[in-house]
């Protein structure tokens, strides 16, 4: 009917047949960057010595070590956000199990034992 149209499955690329562009993190950035990367070093290598063929090995060269660059520093910040997020989910639960408890930090008892009641 009208509605069956807009459930199908939407296909993924696949980049060398194995790398899930959808859904690896990092993934679709890196190949990005990286042919911007290839873009600029082959062009700036051609305009400065007008070698195509070793300007398109640069060009090449330029794509993987911007593409990995770009890969290794996106999946570090990617491994500390969740670090971060893991000690505030930590944080927050021992907050609330230990809100208004003896073991509670933030509760200051002058004597041994004192309650305010």
């Amino acid at each position: 009917m009208a509605g069956e149209g807009d459930s199908e499955p939407r296909k993924s690329f696949k980049l060398l047949g194995f790398l899930d562009v959808k859904v690896v993190p990092c993934a679709r950035e890196s190949v990005l960057y990286g042919a911007l990367g290839s873009f600029v070093v082959g062009l700036g290598h051609f305009l400065a010595t007008s070698r195509v063929r070793r300007s398109c090995d640069f060009a090449v060269g330029g794509f993987v070590c911007t593409m990995l660059g770009y890969w290794f520093y996106c999946r570090y910040n990617l491994a500390q956000h969740r670090i971060r997020q893991r000690m505030l989910k930590e944080g927050m639960r021992n907050k609330i199990l230990f809100e208004g408890s003896s073991l509670d930090p933030e509760r200051k008892q002058t004597g041994p034992e004192r309650s305010d009641s």
